[in-house]
């Protein structure tokens, strides 16, 4: 079998915006257009497509990312939909590590939001090329130009319009296309299945060339080629202004701004060429770099199907009628089903029978994959997210995805004993597929806790035990997750020296404790010359200490952002086991701990509360009382937007507050910040009602 779509007309791209600026929306209108699907998917209606989970349907959000492939202009288009709720920020994370490109949806109205500005800056880590399309441009408030403003001040891009939009609100009716200077014009026309392509006419000519200056001057700053012929003052023909484009945008130095109304259908044909025009192809993709699992000695994957076969994976799912499905992407080499796969990470082997391109919830099962393809296959072996799949004899370990940490919790029990161990099951199910799910039981009461990213996160959690596994659960109060760290240095001994199951043991160990800089995590450093102690043994330290960091010497909770060093150790030949210097090492931390001022950490949100001018003073008012820190007020469609930070312990039960306030006016967004100190007041509040000498008033603050 050989390939039907060449590697350079191939496009891996993801949809990536804030909650309803129509992400699905505009996806659904992809896969009209492009003949995927006969009948449009609506997202209010439950029938989008790409959003095929029950609870996605109900509530009208994406949940999961959803991957599909379309074809435009003899191009292969891989479309990964993703969610636009911080809840679920692990799959846009997840998502953007195997895509090449990505078209960023803005709302016309709204301009940059702050999930806009958490994907951005996501997309900026794994340095995805990426096109913006100001949505909604026939909603009442529609302002294309603050929106590009606000491309550039708030997410510190080179925005550059290659479109003038015709008309806005309800007399929107298309774009001029800057480039090949045409205009796409759909009318007044409701649903804008049908459009007229024509050149600009005459009375338009002049405003609209003078715009294409504009645009080729701006363009000519981000791209030497072009500037040289623009300095010449030849005329630049649409060929080379798009190669320009191309270049700039696949270098990060622009980022091309077209627009449209979705939901009207209008806007949808000229984006898809923008998407085969600039956005990339795996071949313009640097080779990825991995190391190999034995020698760790640097290894590189160029985009080639004559490479050695590569592929990370980047999802799984449990499927109720294959099973366990593993979701991936080919950065090089091919494969045909049937032969054997080397999991590097598990030094294990897989055969799949057959590999899967997905279609959103369906699949269509195909013989043979290339280079930049992604595909599912089920699996029978152990799999996690961010394990690489490669040719056994040219193994590699490419870098894995790292997914933010949790920042809520809540236990969560069956109605009935007989179904404890159902639940765990199904929760060890669950939290394989999202990896910013933990599971834990409380040392000292057996519940079990469950951590997530915020409530709606663990209320789909609940509902999916519910419908996927038939489990009964209560949830309790969803509390923040707390973290701990010290204040100074510290030094701290263990010894163990007695009979441990019948058989005499001696270790002993002296570390010191310091503290590090916020998310610096933990560092761990053996600072003991060579033969001291047996290698066999070093590790069992690391191991005690680690162990020891998961229960906090001030509250129970995990400690974070400190190093531990190893000083000295003593062991004695006939006496000393591993687990001697395991328990000894997790001692000698626990008594430095204590020494070295223990504080809590916990969750600080980032809020932007948009309100009526009227009810300000009394929304700021409330802010100040939860804790919260005004960053600044700005004025946006005749209402106040507030910028602020607030401690997430205090922001439960915010909404019913904001809509008392506003009179039902006031809407909001949150999503994590970073962890600070806690003061030292409500530290002492937090402690004791840990220790049950307080307890919780009805929004959850103590």
């Amino acid at each position: 079998m050989t390939r039907t779509t060449p590697l350079a007309d191939t496009r891996n791209i993801g949809i990536l915006a804030h909650i309803d600026a129509g992400k699905t929306t505009t996806t659904e209108r992809i896969l009209f257009t492009t003949g995927i699907t006969y009948k449009i998917g609506e997202v209010d209606e439950g029938t989008a497509v790409m959003d095929w989970m029950a609870q996605e349907q109900e509530r009208g959000i994406t949940i999961t990312s959803a991957a599909t492939t379309c074809y435009w202009n003899h191009h292969r288009i891989n479309i990964i939909d993703t969610p636009g709720h911080v809840d679920f920020t692990a799959e846009v994370e997840r998502s953007l590590r195997v895509l090449d490109g990505a078209v960023v949806i803005l709302c016309g109205v709204g301009g940059v939001e702050p999930q806009s500005e958490t994907v951005w800056r996501q997309a900026d880590k794994y340095r995805v090329p990426r096109i913006a399309f100001i949505n909604k441009m026939d909603r009442v408030g529609a302002d294309p130009e603050h929106a590009v403003a606000m491309i550039r001040s708030r997410l510190g891009a080179y925005p550059l319009p290659i479109q003038v939009p015709l008309g806005r609100e309800d007399s929107f009716q298309g774009v001029a296309d800057l480039v090949e200077m045409q205009v796409y014009d759909w009318g007044r026309q409701v649903t804008g299945m049908e459009f007229e392509k024509r050149t600009i006419g005459e009375a338009e000519e002049a405003e609209f060339r003078a715009r294409r200056v504009e645009m080729i001057e701006a363009l000519a700053e981000a791209d030497e080629q072009l500037l040289e012929v623009y300095l010449s003052g030849a005329e630049i023909p649409p060929a080379d202004i798009k190669a320009a484009l191309r270049r700039a945008t696949l270098a990060g130095r622009c980022v091309p701004v077209l627009y449209g109304a979705s939901f009207r259908n209008k806007g949808v044909q000229p984006l898809l060429n923008a998407i085969v025009d600039y956005l990339p192809s795996p071949a313009d993709i640097p080779p990825v770099e991995g190391f190999h699992p034995k020698t760790h000695h640097r290894e590189i994957r160029r985009p080639s199907d004559d490479e050695p076969f590569s592929a990370l994976v980047f999802k799984l799912q449990n499927d109720p009628f294959l099973g366990a499905l593993a979701y991936f992407r080919v950065y090089s080499g091919k494969a045909k089903a049937g032969t054997a796969f080397y999991n590097s990470n598990k030094d294990d082997e897989e055969r799949p029978g057959k590999f899967l391109e997905m279609h959103s919830n369906k699949r269509r099962e195909v013989k043979e994959l290339f280079t930049g393809d992604i595909a599912a296959m089920g699996t029978m072996k152990p799999v996690s997210t961010g394990d690489t799949f490669c040719a056994k004899n040219r193994p590699v370990i490419l870098e894995a995805i790292r997914f933010p940490e949790p920042v809520i919790s809540a236990v969560l029990e069956p109605r009935t004993r007989a179904e404890h161990v159902k639940l765990q099951t199904a929760l060890a199910k669950l939290t394989k597929e999202d990896p910013t799910l933990r599971v834990t039981q409380d040392p000292n009461t057996g519940q079990t806790l469950i951590y997530g990213m915020g409530e709606l996160h663990l209320e789909i959690l609940t509902d999916r035990l519910s419908r996927e596994f038939g489990l009964r659960v209560n949830m309790g109060r969803p509390q923040v997750a707390y973290k701990e760290t010290i204040l100074r240095a510290a030094e701290g001994e263990g010894v163990v020296d007695r009979p441990i199951a019948g058989k005499p043991q001696y270790a002993r160990i002296r570390l010191a404790v310091e503290p590090l800089g916020r998310q610096a995590g933990f560092v761990f450093e053996n600072r003991l010359k060579s033969g001291i102690l047996p290698d066999v043994y070093a590790a069992p330290v690391e191991d005690g200490v680690r162990e020891a960091l998961d229960f906090g010497q001030l509250a129970g909770f995990p400690m974070t952002d400190l190093k531990v060093t190893l000083k000295e150790a003593d062991h004695r030949e006939d006496e000393t086991t591993e687990a001697a210097f395991k328990i000894a090492a997790s001692a000698a931390f626990k008594t430095a701990a204590v020494k070295a001022v223990p504080v809590l950490l916990e969750p600080i949100a980032r809020l932007e509360v948009i309100a009526p001018e009227e009810y300000l003073g009394d929304v700021v008012g409330d802010l100040n009382a939860r804790r919260g820190a005004i960053d600044n007020v700005e004025a946006r469609s005749g209402a106040r937007v507030i910028h602020a930070l607030a401690p997430l312990a205090e922001m439960f039960g915010y909404a019913t507050v904001l809509r008392t306030l506003t009179q039902g006016r006031g809407v909001f967004t949150m999503e994590f910040h970073a962890y600070e100190a806690v003061p030292p007041q409500i530290m002492e509040q937090i402690v004791a009602r840990i220790e049950g000498r307080v307890s919780y008033d009805n929004e959850g603050r103590t």
